[in-house]
């Protein structure tokens, strides 16, 4: 990897705190990222499309869609050049084996807006291409406007904080989580000024203890082996009343297949 510069990490640094506090409608305030909270270890050939985003080290998730395009969240890339990430795919650690490769270009979606992190979609573009086999595979893309049924189960994976001290995050982590009615969702995070039509919301609305939380954003949520939502935003982790927000696949698939032909 190359060495980042101490301008350049102060500016991710400075980056991630003004995603910790955007956006800004009350004097609470919800977090961007996520962490695997009240799930389980897995290995990453039961979700082979996950991947780490890295730059010093694990910053954000990511999903393969092809050989050489990853999605992931804009909030892990505003502000960063390319030569900032590496990919690791194939790999149950974010430290270690599979494959280490280079972003050469990122394309962040122009709608993006940190006030309500609308449109909240980074692509990335490879170096080289993968290479698939039972560790590393695509995972399968949605119909543009394609709806979901309330309460479907979803898998959530990635490498985030935990919440627990016994539960740590160096392996691959996941949880299933039920989607959540939009009006439902939309009308819970009213005082942040609700939910757009580009985001899509899972969790456990009552219970909590079971969500994606800071070290997780960018990651998949799938559902039946397609890429329902990328973990983007919400008020705190696992949270009752508050389900994680994702940005919702479904509402730019023309956009993904306009600027990578998949």
């Amino acid at each position: 990897m190359v060495k980042l510069t101490i301008i350049a990490v102060l500016a991710l640094v400075i980056t991630q705190c003004f995603c910790a506090i955007s956006p800004m409608r009350s004097s609470r305030r919800p977090r961007l990222d996520g962490r695997i909270v009240g799930g389980y270890v897995i290995d990453i050939k039961d979700a082979p499309y996950t991947v780490s985003l890295q730059s010093w080290s694990h910053v954000c998730g990511g999903s393969i869609i092809n050989e050489k395009w990853i999605l992931t969240a804009a909030h892990c890339t505003d502000g960063q050049s390319a030569a900032s990430f590496k990919i690791r795919a194939g790999s149950t650690t974010y430290a270690g084996n599979g494959t280490l490769i280079n972003v050469a270009r990122i394309i962040q979606h122009a709608d993006f807006s940190f006030y309500n992190i609308d449109y909240d979609f980074s692509l990335l573009e490879l170096a080289t291409s993968l290479t698939f086999d039972s560790s590393m595979q695509p995972v399968a893309l949605p119909e543009q406007d394609q709806e979901y049924p309330d309460d479907t189960p979803a898998l959530v994976t990635g490498w985030g904080n935990t919440q627990n001290a016994d539960e740590a995050r160096d392996r691959l982590r996941a949880v299933s989580v039920p989607l959540v009615n939009q009006e439902i969702c939309n009308e819970a995070y009213r005082e942040f000024g609700g939910v757009t039509d580009r985001m899509i919301c899972a969790g456990y609305l009552f219970a909590g203890g079971k969500d994606a939380c800071q070290g997780d954003s960018g990651g998949p949520m799938v559902t039946d082996g397609t890429l329902v939502g990328v973990v983007s935003w919400g008020y705190g982790c696992a949270q009752p009343s508050y389900p994680g927000v994702y940005s919702r696949v479904a509402s730019v698939r023309s956009w993904i297949r306009s600027n990578t032909g998949i």
